[in-house]
């Protein structure tokens, strides 16, 4: 069992903010909700969440042990 559940989840929402952030960037100022951004917002959330499950991964990374 050496898939890492932080790995997909990771990738998921990392992929996703990016998605989010080129389209809250995209935008116009008439396409905000009471002036705020909030594609933008949320893909920048989802961004830092994604880099920790990452990071999270890679850290928790465990060596075979050695025969």
């Amino acid at each position: 069992m050496g898939l890492d559940i932080r790995w997909p989840i990771g990738v998921m929402f990392t992929l996703i903010s990016v998605l989010l952030i080129i389209e809250g960037a995209t935008k116009g100022p008439s396409d905000r909700s009471l002036g705020i951004n909030i594609n933008l917002i949320w893909g920048v959330v989802l961004l830092v969440f994604g880099l920790l499950m990452l990071l999270g991964a890679v850290r928790g990374r465990k060596t075979p042990p050695s025969a």
